[in-house]
C-alpha cells in the first residue's frame, strides 16, 4: 500500500513588485528570467500544487503584495492565511525606497505566522541582487540581513539568501528550500553515497524532474564551484525548453569532456538523476544504466521514491 500524500503550505509574501511572481513563474512554470517582464501583479492569492518525490506535494500561495491586500490577509484572513503553514517565504527588493514599510510588513506577518504556526520555518530572500555591483553584494546583502533580523525577536527559524532571476541564485535558494521540506533526507543521502561508491563516481546529484532543483547530492571529490549543481539546474532546464521548441522529447544527455563525464537521466515520473566521474572507465552506459535501475529499486524498497 502507498503513503498517503504529505502536503506541505508554503507562503510566498512580500511587497508588490519585488519579485515574487517572476521567481515562481521561472521555478515551477518553465518562464525564461525575459519572460517575466510580461507578468501582471497578482492578485489576492494564487494557488500552486506541486509534487515531489512521489508523496510530497507542495502547496504554495503566492500571496499578493498590494496594501490592500495584507489589509485583509492580516485583519479579516488572518487565520486562513498563517494557520498549518509549513514555512514562509519573504521577498525583499534590495532596491526598494519604502524599507519602513517593507520592516513593518514583514514584522506583522511574522508575528500572525508565531501565532498560528510556531513551527514554520522563514527563509528571508534578498531579492534583485543583480542590480547592486559585484563588488558590494556581499557588504549590502548582510547590512540588509542584520536591519531585518533586527525587526524580529521570536523564535522563528530564519534562513537568508541573496537571489536574482538572472543567475544560479535564484536555483540554490529554492534547492535549499525543497531540501528543508523533503522527509527522510537523512536516508536518502545515505543510500546516495552508497550508491556513489559502488559506481565509482566522483559525485551523483538528485533532482526534482519538472523544476530541476537539487534534492540531494552524494560527493566523493571536492570540487572548487560550490554553485555548481545550481548552474547545471539551469542548463539543463533550459536545454530541456528548447528540445519542446522543436517538439523532442527530452528524456536525458550524456556529456563527455576530457577531464571529464556527465550522465543525466530520468530515475522516476518526479525525479532525475546525474552522475558525474573524471574517470572515463566509469562511465560505460550499459553498467550505469544497470546500477541506476539498482539504484531504482533500492529506493523504492525504502519507501523514499514513489
Amino acid at each position: 500500500m502507498s503513503a498517503l500524500p504529505s502536503t506541505k503550505k508554503v507562503l510566498l509574501m512580500g511587497r508588490s513588485g519585488s519579485g515574487k511572481t517572476s521567481m515562481r513563474s521561472i521555478i515551477f512554470a518553465d518562464y525564461l528570467a525575459r519572460d517575466t517582464m510580461r507578468l501582471s501583479p497578482t492578485i489576492d492569492v494564487e494557488y500552486s500544487h506541486v509534487r515531489f518525490l512521489g508523496n510530497l506535494h507542495l502547496h504554495l500561495w503566492d500571496c499578493g503584495g498590494q496594501d490592500d491586500f495584507y489589509r485583509n490577509y492580516l485583519e479579516h484572513m488572518r487565520d486562513h492565511i498563517f494557520r498549518s503553514v509549513e514555512l514562509l517565504i519573504y521577498v525583499f527588493d534590495i532596491e526598494s525606497e519604502e524599507e519602513g514599510n517593507d520592516f513593518s510588513q514583514y514584522v506583522d506577518v511574522v508575528e500572525a505566522l508565531e501565532q498560528h504556526s510556531p513551527d514554520a520555518r522563514v527563509y528571508v530572500l534578498v531579492h534583485k541582487m543583480d542590480l547592486v555591483k559585484d563588488e558590494a553584494r556581499e557588504s549590502i546583502f548582510m547590512d540588509k540581513r542584520a536591519s531585518i533580523l533586527s525587526q524580529t525577536g521570536g523564535q522563528l527559524r530564519i534562513s537568508f539568501f541573496r537571489t536574482s532571476i538572472w543567475d544560479e541564485t535564484l536555483y540554490r535558494a529554492w534547492s535549499h528550500i525543497v531540501y528543508s521540506l523533503v522527509p527522510n533526507t537523512a536516508l536518502l543521502e545515505s543510500n546516495l553515497n552508497a550508491f556513489c561508491a559502488l559506481c565509482g563516481t566522483d559525485e551523483v546529484v538528485l533532482f526534482e524532474s519538472t523544476t530541476f532543483l537539487v534534492i540531494a547530492h552524494a560527493t566523493f571529490m571536492p570540487h572548487s564551484d560550490i554553485h555548481r549543481f545550481e548552474k547545471i539546474s539551469n542548463i539543463i532546464k533550459q536545454f530541456k525548453l528548447s528540445c519542446r521548441k522543436v517538439q523532442a522529447h527530452f528524456e536525458g544527455m550524456l556529456v563527455r569532456h576530457h577531464r571529464v563525464t556527465a550522465l543525466f537521466e530520468n530515475l522516476t515520473r518526479s525525479t532525475a538523476i546525474m552522475l558525474i566521474s573524471s574517470d572515463p572507465e566509469v562511465m560505460h552506459t550499459t553498467a550505469l544504466a544497470a546500477n541506476v535501475s539498482q539504484f531504482r529499486a533500492q529506493l523504492r524498497l525504502c519507501g523514499l521514491i514513489e
